[in-house]
């Protein structure tokens, strides 16, 4: 099976058209035409994760941020991201990435971030107005998710998504002790839709990278959580995981070993 094979499916589910103006998703390093000697699964394509790749005898790492945000002018191995870029190139390793893409998509990064906690009744927070699967499909893209949960404590709800996600810390604001039903939940930085999540009625707001006025300036509407960055989206690699399952079950494909956060708590 070739690379490109695996990389058409996630993008069937994830279109490279729905990544913002910012992003560079899609290949990042090698030939899409190879032949897959196996795949590897992360959140970041960090040095680490390329070397169990070459040491697995993996030729495809598929991650969900880019390894590439920024031009390279050189690439010398002054800095991690040049040091993995030609590890790759040197060992035949093609490097995949499906970010705001996948944060986008229906049934992405977001809705899983709710299956994870028992949110139902799941839906967009903010619908985005483009035919994001083609003219012939209804299905729409956009960014976060709402949805319901049993109600109880806001603080019960962090402690349920602090289980679930593996958080070192939550960071909060307001009462949390206020009994919750409805929840805003958006994968990776997403303070840009807190006033979307208080207009949709939500009473708690879950996502990562808020900044101290997010939380100061709105304890009183809603309660604001933060559970960290890598936290809110080291599971996209499950979905990556499904999509390749069903496009070939027997297909050698794992989850990095090597990878952990670049952030620690003490």
């Amino acid at each position: 099976m070739r690379i490109k094979e695996i990389t058409d499916s996630i993008e069937q589910y994830a279109p490279l058209r729905l990544q913002e103006e910012w992003d560079n998703a899609g290949i990042q390093v090698g030939d899409p035409e190879a032949e897959i000697t196996g795949v590897l699964l992360c959140t970041d394509a960090t040095e680490a994760v390329v070397a169990e790749a070459i040491e697995r005898g993996f030729n495809l790492v598929i991650s969900h941020h880019p390894l590439i945000f920024r031009g390279l002018k050189k690439i010398m191995g002054r800095t991690p991201v040049e040091r993995a870029v030609a590890m790759a190139i040197k060992h035949d390793i093609t490097i995949y990435s499906a970010h705001t893409n996948m944060d986008s998509a229906w049934q992405g990064v977001s809705f899983r971030m709710a299956d994870k906690i028992g949110m139902t009744h799941v839906d967009f927070l903010d619908v985005n107005d483009v035919a994001a699967y083609g003219s012939q499909a209804t299905t729409t893209a956009g960014c976060g998710v709402i949805g319901d949960i049993d109600p109880m404590p806001a603080r019960e709800v962090l402690q349920r998504a602090k289980q679930a996600f593996e958080v070192g810390a939550v960071r909060y604001s307001g009462d949390g002790d206020r009994m919750v039903s409805r929840v805003a939940l958006c994968g990776g930085a997403g303070g840009f839709l807190l006033d979307k999540a208080v207009e949709a009625g939500a009473q708690l707001y879950v996502t990562a990278d808020m900044r101290y006025h997010d939380f100061l300036d709105n304890s009183q509407r809603i309660v604001v959580a933060d559970i960290g960055h890598y936290e809110s989206e080291h599971f996209t690699k499950e979905i990556f995981l499904e999509i390749i399952r069903k496009k070939s079950p027997t297909f050698a494909v794992a989850f990095a070993k090597n990878e952990t956060n670049q952030v620690n708590y003490l």
